[in-house]
Parts: structure tokens; sequence; C-alpha cells
């Protein structure tokens, strides 16, 4: 009895002190935070040893707030804690607070894959919520708040060189930094008096490289149709913001332009003398008829004739392509290609399609089963995967030994115990 109180005691301590997954989360953003301005709230997770599979972040629900995933490439990370060394990895949200006031970021559930003692694990993450404030600083609510706003425009010709019925084309486009184009508000461009106009969908981008800065960018287009001539003006455009780095509000400008619209040209011409009528009989008349309906039926056949030809031969082909991508040299190929130049995702994922394509429910029993040497290199391409780690990962070892394992087609295993349903 004495000896098995010790055991639970002796071991009861080694099973407390597992390592275990954690997540945490903070804003990334120092100093004050103002409405409309963008913030990012960086999430990090980590697990002991490596992923065996990527954090899946999920959007979360923030009142007064738009909260987006942007597409941003993840950071790696590695810590060593208590003796033990975690891998990591980091993704940041973007939050937009629209009114001053305390914001309360949600606990967030995160789910990921990782390895204990060779063996892949499912584990859920949970950061802890927090709070962060946004002051008011004077301005109105959702006022659009970024760096180094500027406001552009430009026309396709000259608008003082019109005549009526020309269409002038006008580009505004709204540049800024640390904010995201679908944040970006519109212009006012107002109307133009006696010029019709036409405003197209605005178009928005981000990630854009101007003079070693990344901005995000959005873009008006409209249409001005001179209808009759004279001069308009199309009015000048302001458009305000909030400066983060002067930490006050500042307005961008657009001048008005002068439209000049002169009379459309016209060209008068003289007929020409028609001169003396020749009369055609009606027996010719006739004749010239019966050819171009006998040359017009003539054309839809040999129309339908290339048609039906076409089609064939494009269903041939067709079939003769889709035998050819089926083959099992083909898809080797495309194995040996994937491995040789894709990133280690696309490398993985093609190993697996490849074991499932032989017969095999995963990637590590079709190693086990036809190829062992493979495992070293498979080993290595997941520590690069999900530890950030140079692994013995080689691509050429790897395509040579699937290339030689492959190009002999492998027959099934026969089982020791008899099939279910056997036919006779």
């Amino acid at each position: 009895m004495r000896i098995t109180w010790l055991a639970l005691f002796l071991f009861a301590p080694l099973h407390a002190m597992a390592a275990e997954p954690y997540a945490r989360a903070a804003v990334e953003d120092a100093g004050a935070i103002v409405a409309g301005q963008q913030i990012h709230v960086a999430v990090d997770v980590f697990a002991p040893n490596f992923f065996t599979s990527p954090p899946l972040f999920p959007l979360f629900e923030l009142p007064n707030a738009l909260v987006t995933l942007p597409e941003e490439r993840t950071l790696n990370l590695n810590v060593t804690t208590d003796g033990i060394e975690y891998s990591g990895i980091r993704r940041r949200y973007a939050v937009v607070p629209q009114i001053p006031g305390d914001y309360q970021v949600p606990p967030i559930d995160i789910d990921l894959g990782y390895s204990v003692d060779g063996a892949a694990v499912q584990a859920t993450v949970t950061t802890a919520p927090f709070s962060f404030s946004v002051g008011g600083d004077g301005i109105a609510p959702a006022t659009f708040a970024a760096r180094n706003v500027t406001v552009e425009q430009a026309f396709d010709r000259p608008p003082s060189t019109l005549k009526a019925g020309d269409a002038v084309v006008r580009t505004i486009s709204i540049s800024a930094e640390d904010a995201q184009a679908i944040i970006i508000p519109p212009t006012n461009p107002g109307t133009a008096a006696g010029l019709p106009q036409y405003a197209k969908a605005a178009k928005t981008q981000d990630g854009i490289a101007v003079d070693r800065r990344t901005v995000s960018r959005r873009t008006e287009t409209l249409v001005y149709t001179a209808v009759t001539e004279g001069t308009f003006i199309i009015p000048a455009i302001e458009y305000p913001w909030f400066d983060l780095d002067r930490h006050a509000m500042t307005v961008a400008h657009l001048p008005a332009t002068d439209v000049s619209v002169s009379p459309a040209s016209t060209t008068s011409g003289i007929a020409p003398d028609a001169g003396p009528q020749h009369v055609v009989p009606l027996f010719e008349r006739r004749r010239q008829v019966m050819l171009r309906i006998g040359l017009f039926l003539a054309a839809v056949a040999m129309v339908w004739v290339l048609w039906h030809f076409a089609k064939v031969a494009r269903r041939r082909l067709l079939a003769l392509r889709q035998h050819m991508i089926a083959s099992r040299r083909y898809r080797l190929r495309q194995l040996r290609r994937s491995i040789l130049h894709g990133d280690p995702s696309e490398v993985y994922r093609a190993l697996q399609a490849w074991s499932q394509l032989e017969g095999f429910r995963t990637l590590h029993h079709w190693v086990a089963s036809h190829h062992p040497d493979l495992a070293v290199d498979i080993r290595g391409l997941e520590e690069l995967m999900y530890s950030g780690r140079h692994g013995n990962f080689d691509r050429r070892r790897m395509a040579r030994l699937v290339n030689r394992d492959s190009m002999t087609p492998h027959h099934s295993i026969r089982h020791a115990l008899p099939e279910l349903n056997p036919t006779r």
C-alpha cells in the first residue's frame, strides 16, 4: 500500500508539469488610440516541440468596431520556458473602433495540432480577455484616421479642349498608410452644373509599394459628358482625415477644374452626279438573286461541316488529354516537379495525394509500406513546415527515391483473414 501511494506521489507532479500549448493576445499599437484608427491585435499561439497542423484563427465580434483578418504572412516564433522549447505562430487582427470608449476583447478559441512523443495531438487554446480604450480627442465618431494620406486626381484628356458630345474621365485616388483599403471613405465630388456625370464602382487595393512604403489605395472614376457648348466648372473636393503622426485633424484639397466645350465639328459634302442609269434585264436580276441564295446556302453548309468536325475533334482531344492526365507517368512527373520546386506545404499535399492514389489511407502508411528511407525526409519536411527549423529535408534525394519506388507498380497486400464477401 505504501508503494502505491509513493508511486502516485512521484508521478502526479510529472503529469502536472507536462508541457501544454497556450495562447496570448495583446494590442500591438502603442500610444493613444482614436476612433477610426486601425489597430492590430497580435495573437501568439505556442506548442511544445512543433505543430502538426497550423492554428485556425477565427474572427471574433467586437461591438462598435470592424474586425478583419488581413492576408498577411504569419510570423514564426521560438521560445524556451522552464527548459522546454516551444514553437509559436503569430497572426494579427485588424481592428477599427468606430466610437470613443472602452472595448472588451473576448476570449478567442484557436484549434491546433502538435506533437507529443511523435504522435499528433489535437488541442484548443484560449486567449485571456483584455480591454483597450479609445479616446475622442475632439474628433467626430467614425472619422478616417491614418498616416500620410494623399488625394490625387487625373483626367484622360485636357478638360479645356472638349467638343459637344465628348466625354472626359476623372480618376481620383486616395492612398494611406496604416489603413486597409476597405475602410478608406469615399470622396464627395459634388455635381458639375451642365455636365451629366456617371460614377463607376470604386476599386480598392492593399499592399502597394510606393517609395519604399506600403500603402492602401481607393480609386474612384467619374465620367463627365459635354452635352452642349459653353464653359463649366468641376467643383473642388475637400477630404478630411485624422493624422496619426500629428494627432490632429487635417483636410486634403483637390482644386476645381474649368471645362471648355466648343461646338461639334460638322462636315458637308456635294453629292456626286449619278450619271445615266443602266437598266438590268429581269432575267439577269433573277439569276443574280438565285446565285446569291446559292452562295449563302453553300456558306451555311460549310460552316455546319466545320462546326461538326471541330466539335468531334475537340471531344477527342479532351478525351486524350484526360487519359494523359490520369496516367501514372504524368502524375509521377507532377509529384517530382512539386518536390523539386514547390514550397513545403505544396510538397506535403502532393505526397499525401500520391499516397491516396496508391491505395493508402495516410502518407505515413505509404512510406512505412514501400520506402522507409523516405521517413527521414518526411520528418524533416514536417519540422520545416510546423516548427520553423530546417530539418533533414533533401528535395533531390526525395525526388529520386519517389521516382525509383514509384516506377514499379505495387501490388495490393494480401491479408491473412479471408474476404467478408468472397466471389466465386
